[in-house]
């Protein structure tokens, strides 16, 4: 009976991130592609500029994998807020069926943009090494662990935002505009051990901060001084998800299939 009701809902989600691939993507061109193409391009873009404008190391650190770690991790969690929130809105004729319910339409684009963005990252990285800009990951499990921490708090900050949008519309106003706020504070592109003690401190409450901290360990090494708490990181993530989904449920009586 539950493997019966899994096999279901896994069908429904499967097939909307298929309808999600080819409406976003198209069939011609790229297609598919462009999901790790277009983070592919946008991160290089900012490698070239930074290496353009930066020494080849800051603090100590090389400018390629810091940048490489820090943009691909941003983008993890700016794609689940950004996509996450539209995603109900994006797709209410598709509420007619009884099969589809809003949570099918959520989690459907977080597989889509969780493997989109696992995948540029893989790619980034092979090119970078190609290179000899980077070296192989130091630890594989840590770097591994940080990535589905990172994507697990990212979902349940995602998740809370298109409660929120649901509910009052000013939120899809203001969800790009906390996207923003999240890029000097998410850890992308400093890291706690730059910090003073009294700032490090506040700036480990935010959870984002544990992913990015772990998967930079991963990638560089017990010789540069990272920073993580891995277990509050998950609990404050589940909370995030509870609530998100929770404020999804209360909310379902304000969606409107026209």
């Amino acid at each position: 009976m539950l493997s019966g009701a899994i096999s279901r809902q896994s069908r429904v989600i499967g097939a909307l991130v298929m309808r999600e691939m080819t409406t976003r993507y198209g069939r011609q061109g790229l297609g598919f592609a462009w999901v790790i193409g277009e983070p592919l391009i946008f991160c290089f873009g900012v490698l070239i500029l930074w290496t353009a404008t930066k020494p080849a190391y800051e603090h100590g650190i090389r400018l390629a994998p810091f940048v490489m770690t820090g943009y691909m991790s941003l983008i993890l969690i700016r794609h689940f807020i950004a996509l996450l929130s539209s995603a109900i809105q994006a797709n209410l004729g598709l509420m007619y069926h009884r099969q589809v319910a809003p949570l099918h339409l959520l989690y459907s684009r977080v597989l889509l943009e969780f493997g989109g963005a696992t995948g540029a990252f893989v790619v980034v990285y092979g090119v970078l090494l190609g290179l000899g800009q980077v070296s192989l990951p130091h630890d594989y499990l840590l770097l591994y662990c940080g990535w589905l921490l990172l994507a697990w708090n990212a979902m349940g900050f995602a998740l809370m935002m298109t409660g929120l949008a649901m509910r009052y519309d000013i939120m899809e106003r203001l969800v790009p505009v906390i996207g923003y706020v999240l890029i000097p504070i998410s850890g992308s592109f400093f890291m706690v051990s730059w910090l003073p003690a009294a700032a490090r401190e506040y700036v480990m409450y935010i959870p984002f901060v544990h992913g990015i901290e772990m998967i930079r360990a991963g990638v560089f090494g017990e010789f540069v001084p990272t920073y993580y708490n891995a277990p509050y990181a998950l609990f404050v993530g589940a909370i995030m998800n509870i609530i998100g989904l929770l404020i999804i449920s209360s909310s379902r009586d304000r969606i409107e299939v026209e």
